[in-house]
C-alpha cells in the first residue's frame, strides 16, 4: 500500500463525519497522476507554500506601512498565525487540517502591496473593482507561474470564501475564514499598542472580560469557544456572548486603528503610489516585464496591469515609483 493510501486510510478511520476527506474532493480543473506519497491536499499546501507570491508577502504590509521596528506583522507573519490557529482548530474538531492549512496559506496571496490601503484604491480606480480574496483566486488558477496552480477545488472556494459573505462549503475553509478573524484582531491589538496608537485601557471593558486580558488569553478562550459549540456539529460556530464581544473588538479596531489611527496617515501617500503606476502603466503597457507583456494578446491591458501591480511587495511599489517619476539626483543619499 503506498503512503498516500495509509493517510487516506487514516483519514477515513480517525476524521470526524463533517470532515472532508481527500478521496472525496471534486478534483482538479486539469487531471494529474495522484503523488505516491502526498494526499491532494497536502500536495496543494506544499505546492502554495514554494510559490513566489507565498514567499512575497514578507515584504508586504498587513496593517502598519512602513513601520519602525522589526516585530510587527507583515501579510507573511499573518498568514502563519491564521494557518496555526487553523489546523489547531481543525485538529480539535477531528477535520481535514491539511485542508485547513493549505486554505490558510493561500487566502492572501491576492493582497496588494500596503495592505487594505491598496486594495481600497485599487478597487476604485480598476474598471470592475478589486477584492483581495478574488484575486488570491486569480494567482492560484492563472497568475503563479503563468499557468496557475492547479489547484484542488476544495482550497480554491476556502480561498475565495475566506472573507465577505460567501460561505465556504467545506467546514475546514469556515475555519479559517474565522482564524482569518481571530488572527488580525487579536495581533493587529498587539501591534497597535506596541506603536502607541492605542493603549491597553482604551479596550472596551466587556470584551476583556469576556474575550481575556492579554493576547495569549484572548486567542486561546476565542479557539476554545469555537472548538466547544462546533463539536460534533455541522457548523462553525462561537457562542453568542463570545461572537458579541468579538464582533465589538473588530469595530474598536475598525473606529480607532483601521480608519481613525494617526499611524495610518501613510495611507494616501501609498495610495497615490499604486495609482500613478497603474495610470502610467495603462498607458505604457510595453514598459511592463516581459511575462505581464505575453498576457496582452489575450487579456485586457487594464487587467494585466492591476495583476502586475497587485503582485508588487511594497518595497518594490515604492522603488518602481521612484524609478519612474523622481529624478535620480533625489536618490544619491
Amino acid at each position: 500500500m503506498l503512503i498516500r493510501e495509509m493517510t487516506e486510510k487514516l483519514e477515513l478511520q480517525n476524521l470526524s463525519k463533517f470532515a472532508t476527506l481527500c478521496i472525496n474532493t471534486k478534483g482538479r480543473v486539469d487531471e494529474e497522476m495522484k503523488c505516491e506519497m502526498r494526499t491532494e491536499y497536502q500536495r496543494d499546501r506544499d505546492r502554495i507554500l514554494h510559490s513566489k507570491a507565498f514567499r512575497r508577502l514578507k515584504h508586504k504590509t498587513q496593517v502598519f506601512i512602513s513601520p519602525e521596528g522589526d516585530h510587527y506583522r507583515t501579510r507573511l507573519t499573518h498568514t502563519l498565525e491564521v494557518s496555526q490557529i487553523a489546523r489547531t482548530m481543525a485538529r480539535a474538531l477531528r477535520l481535514n487540517e491539511d485542508l485547513a492549512e493549505a486554505i490558510a496559506l493561500g487566502h492572501d496571496l491576492g493582497h496588494t502591496p500596503f495592505g487594505h490601503a491598496g486594495e481600497e484604491i485599487l478597487d476604485r480606480i480598476h474598471p470592475g473593482g478589486f477584492r483581495h480574496n478574488v484575486q488570491s483566486l486569480r494567482v492560484v488558477e492563472k497568475l503563479e507561474n503563468g499557468r496557475g496552480l492547479n489547484l484542488t477545488y476544495e482550497v480554491r472556494d476556502g480561498i475565495l470564501k475566506h472573507t465577505g459573505k460567501e460561505i465556504a462549503e467545506t467546514l475546514e475553509g469556515r475555519i479559517v475564514k474565522m482564524s482569518d478573524r481571530i488572527a488580525y484582531i487579536n495581533h493587529d491589538i498587539d501591534d497597535a499598542i506596541r506603536g502607541k496608537v492605542i493603549d491597553q485601557s482604551d479596550i472596551p471593558k466587556e470584551c476583556l472580560d469576556v474575550l481575556g486580558l492579554d493576547h495569549k488569553n484572548r486567542i486561546n478562550n476565542m479557539i476554545k469557544d469555537i472548538i466547544k459549540n462546533s463539536e460534533a456539529q455541522s457548523e462553525v460556530i462561537m457562542s453568542p456572548e463570545v461572537q458579541y464581544a468579538t464582533d465589538k473588538l473588530r469595530k474598536f479596531m475598525f473606529d480607532r486603528v483601521y480608519i481613525g489611527s494617526k499611524a495610518k496617515d501613510e495611507e494616501k501617500k501609498a495610495q497615490n503610489i499604486i495609482k500613478e503606476l497603474y495610470i502610467y502603466f495603462n498607458n505604457n503597457p510595453l514598459e511592463l516585464p516581459e511575462d505581464a507583456k505575453s498576457r496582452l494578446n489575450f487579456e485586457e491591458t487594464n487587467k494585466v496591469v492591476c495583476d502586475y501591480i497587485a503582485g508588487m511587495t511594497d518595497r518594490y511599489a515604492i522603488k518602481k515609483f521612484r524609478d519612474l517619476f523622481l529624478p535620480s539626483a533625489w536618490q544619491l543619499d
